[in-house]
C-alpha cells in the first residue's frame, strides 16, 4: 500500500467515523477555498452538465453496466461522499465502483445490487456533477521536484506532488485521465495560479489542513468498531456490531508477500506518521536495522 494510500484511508475512516450517513453535495463546498459552482462541464470540456437520462430498463432497477457515463460520474461522486469509495472517479463501470454499490446498499438494508428507485432520484438530484476549482500559488507550494530512492527522499522535509495532474487528481479523488478529458485545453505540465479546473463535486482531500497527532484519542463510544479486511475483493470494511458504516479499496500486500490473515488489535492511530521504509519487510515481511524513515506527505 502507498503511503499516499495509509494516510488517505487513516483520514477516511476517521471521517467516516464522525459523518456516516451525510448526504452527497448539492452544490458546491464553498467552504473550500478555490471552489466554484460554474460554469461546469461534462467530459470533454463542454460548459454545462449534460441532460440526465436513464436507460430504459425492465424493472425499477438499472445494473451498473447499463448507465450513461454521466450517471456514472454522479454514482462515483455520491458513493465517494458516503465514505463507500468507488476508486478513483473516471465516469467508467469500474470494479470498485460495483462493489462500492453493493456494500452501500447492504448498508441500507437492501438486498439490490444495482440503481434502484430511490437512488436513481438521489442521482438526478446531484447539481452541478462538475465544479470548477482555482490552482492556487499555495497549491503549486505542494508540486515540485521529488527523489525516487529511499535513501534521498528520507532528506526531504516534505513529500509532495511530482505534477500538478497528480495533485489536482488526488484532490478530487479521480484519476488523472479524467481529469485532463475534463479540461481539454489546459496544459497541465504548465498549470499557473489562477487558472480555473473543472472536477468532480466531491469534498476536496487537503492534504495541507491536515494536522499531524502522535496518538488520536480513543473514543469509548467506538469501543464495538471493527475493521475488516477483504483480501480477495480488496476491500476495507468499518463496521459498528452488525451495521457497515464504510468500505474503502485497498492493496492487501501482493502474491509475493500476502496479507497476513487472523484477528487484530488496534493500539494507536496516528496522524501524518513517517513512513519507515524496510526493504527486508516490504519483501520478506521482516524489520530489518536497515531502513529509512519517510517524511509524511502525498
Amino acid at each position: 500500500m502507498s503511503i499516499r494510500t495509509c494516510l488517505f484511508l487513516t483520514i477516511a475512516i476517521l471521517v467516516a467515523a464522525h459523518a456516516t450517513g451525510q448526504g452527497v453535495p448539492t452544490e458546491s463546498p464553498a467552504a473550500s477555498p478555490g471552489l466554484s459552482p460554474g460554469p461546469t462541464a461534462g467530459p470533454g470540456g463542454s460548459a454545462g452538465n449534460r441532460p440526465t437520462s436513464m436507460p430504459h430498463t425492465k424493472g425499477s432497477s438499472i445494473p451498473i453496466s447499463a448507465l450513461a457515463p454521466d450517471m456514472l460520474t454522479r454514482l462515483e461522486i455520491l458513493l465517494d461522499s458516503r465514505s463507500f469509495g468507488p476508486g478513483k472517479i473516471d465516469g467508467k463501470a469500474g470494479e470498485f465502483v460495483e462493489l462500492a454499490l453493493s456494500r452501500y446498499q447492504m448498508a441500507q438494508g437492501k438486498e439490490s445490487q444495482q440503481v434502484d428507485t430511490e437512488l436513481k432520484q438521489e442521482l438526478k438530484e446531484i447539481d452541478p456533477v462538475y465544479i470548477g476549482y482555482t490552482f492556487t500559488e499555495a497549491d503549486q507550494g505542494w508540486i515540485g521536484r521529488i527523489p525516487v530512492r529511499p535513501a534521498a527522499l528520507a532528506r526531504v522535509k516534505k513529500a509532495i506532488y511530482r505534477s500538478p495532474l497528480d495533485f489536482i487528481a488526488e484532490r478530487f479523488h479521480s484519476n488523472p485521465n479524467f481529469i485532463k478529458k475534463l479540461n481539454p485545453k489546459i496544459k497541465f505540465d504548465q498549470l499557473k495560479p489562477g487558472t480555473v479546473i473543472q472536477v468532480p463535486n466531491i469534498q476536496p482531500f487537503q492534504v495541507e489542513t491536515i494536522n499531524p497527532v502522535p496518538d488520536v484519542r480513543s473514543r469509548p463510544e467506538f469501543a464495538q468498531r471493527i475493521i475488516k479486511v477483504d483480501t480477495k475483493a480488496r476491500l476495507l470494511d468499518l463496521k459498528d456490531g452488525d451495521r457497515l458504516l464504510a468500505s474503502f479499496p485497498i492493496t492487501p500486500g501482493s502474491q509475493r508477500l500476502p496479507a497476513p490473515v487472523g484477528t487484530w488489535k488496534i493500539v494507536k492511530v496516528t496522524i501524518l506518521p513517517n513512513f519507515r521504509w524496510d526493504e527486508a519487510m516490504l519483501q520478506h515481511g521482516r524489520r530489518s536495522r536497515d531502513y529509512y524513515l519517510i517524511p509524511p506527505g502525498p
